[in-house]
């Protein structure tokens, strides 16, 4: 992970080199930077500090995290929060920050960078149920073309 500084804010950087257990990556599109909000990077940043750590998520021990060690810390979480429902998955988070980004307007081809799908297709073809129909989206700007014309 890098920290960038720019002349009007800073701006955190992920840069993804490996897979769990060492293996390559996916695409190109898993290599890209993928820039984080400010805060997130100050939090992630506490996690590398240590010299030679080069993972962000760890086991209790510093060693890199497997996805069973993951699921089992998720498992624990959802004991904890009862609101959690019990089926819930861990890539349901993944499909919650998806359906964030689409509901605030975000693009597709933001929405795929940021999942790291390696084309705009595969993003439709999970998400593209969740952006606005064109017809709502040219009937809603009718609208407010119309009362903005009355209201003059």
């Amino acid at each position: 992970m890098t920290f960038e500084r720019s002349a009007t804010r800073s701006i955190g950087v992920i840069s993804p080199a490996i897979q769990h257990g060492g293996g390559p990556l996916n695409s190109s599109a898993s290599a890209a930077p993928l820039p984080i909000p400010q805060e997130l990077a100050l939090e992630l940043s506490a996690a590398v500090r240590s010299p030679g750590q080069t993972h962000i998520v760890t086991d209790i021990a510093g060693r890199p995290a497997t996805p069973w060690s993951v699921r089992g810390a998720i498992a624990a979480a959802k004991a904890a929060a009862p609101a959690v429902p019990p089926e819930m998955r861990f890539d349901d988070l993944r499909h919650c920050f998806a359906g964030l980004l689409i509901g605030l307007g975000l693009d597709v081809e933001v929405v795929q960078t940021r999942l790291r799908h390696a084309s705009v297709t595969t993003t439709l073809n999970t998400y593209g149920h969740l952006w606005p129909d064109a017809d709502e989206s040219a009937r809603a700007a009718g609208d407010r073309c119309w009362r903005r014309g009355r209201t003059r």
